[in-house]
């Protein structure tokens, strides 16, 4: 659904995207994790064609999305700072969509109408607090049929009820349009149960693009006790990190965790327990190499 290729983009002497490569296949959930500054919003207003690129290729569906009408007619887009007109309600900014998007779905506004019940549709939305705002959000989005959805931080200042609800419009969505999600967030416990893809940037680029499923499988944490003193893993495992108290130790090892465990098992230990990384967990220690002294928050 998305290609970037090599995209670059420069302002005055700051270089905001070195090199950007990512993928997004038909019907993912894909998040986009990074520091602040990383260049997420800079790349998402690539992807909206609301930037121009310096060099490199954005495709959508196969088409270039700079002032391509079809395919923003496919698209919506939900930021994190959210822009009403003035004095426009909700009833009125459904009949703006309505003559943007052909595909709008009046039936289905109305049908989703009972999911949003404090939204009083002839109130000044400007007049509404912060997460009616979001809401009405989510709910003109919906209903415009977008075959790719793009939100950053999209249900900050929601309630958790409200959250879960919008999250399960989302992913009912996806489950049965084939709709693509591409979310920009710093909620990673969030997106770790909403997410298939993961991509986390850093500097401009995309640091490591792969499934959630395949970046929590490839990295894990064991706590180890042997009486030999320290375990002993073959080559092919990569230690990216370890810490001792007294005769426990804690590894961070990249390769297969049940291989790893049956290897330390051979050293008869005291204890042994293998525990996947959480994405957050995974976000600290990939930029503990770059950065940040933040490895030891992992153990």
């Amino acid at each position: 659904m998305i290609q970037v290729h090599n995209l670059k983009k420069k302002f005055d002497d700051f270089q905001a995207l070195n090199g950007v490569d990512m993928h997004v296949g038909k019907g993912d959930i894909y998040g986009l994790v990074g520091p602040n500054g990383a260049g997420k919003s800079t790349l998402i207003r690539h992807l909206t064609g609301v930037y121009k690129a310096d060099e490199g290729e954005i495709l959508i569906d196969g088409e270039p999305v700079f002032e391509n009408r079809n395919i923003k007619q496919k698209m919506a887009y939900i930021p994190d700072e959210l822009f009403y007109f003035m004095q426009a309600d909700t009833m009125e900014m459904k009949r703006f969509y309505e003559g943007i998007y052909p595909q709008f779905d009046s039936k289905l506004f109305y049908k989703m109408q009972e999911f949003f019940p404090t939204i009083d549709v002839k109130r000044t939305i400007r007049r509404l607090s912060k997460g009616m705002q979001k809401q009405v959000a989510f709910w003109l989005a919906i209903c415009c049929k977008p075959d790719l959805l793009i939100l950053d931080e999209p249900v900050d200042g929601l309630d958790p009820v409200m959250r879960r609800q919008i999250w399960s419009i989302l992913m009912a969505e996806v489950a049965e349009r084939k709709m693509t999600v591409l979310v920009s967030s710093h909620n990673l416990r969030e997106l770790e149960d909403t997410c298939d893809h993961v991509g986390i940037m850093h500097h401009g680029k995309i640091m490591i693009e792969r499934s959630l499923s395949n970046l929590q499988g490839n990295i894990s944490k064991i706590q180890v006790a042997c009486q030999n003193g320290v375990p002993k893993l073959p080559d092919d495992f990569e230690v990216l990190h370890m810490a001792n108290t007294g005769r426990v130790y804690t590894l961070i090892v990249k390769g297969d965790p049940k291989e790893a465990e049956k290897v330390l098992l051979t050293e008869n230990p005291t204890i042994v327990d293998v525990l996947p990384l959480t994405l957050e967990e995974i976000f600290i220690y990939e930029l503990g190499g770059v950065d940040y002294e933040v490895k030891d928050m992992l153990l």
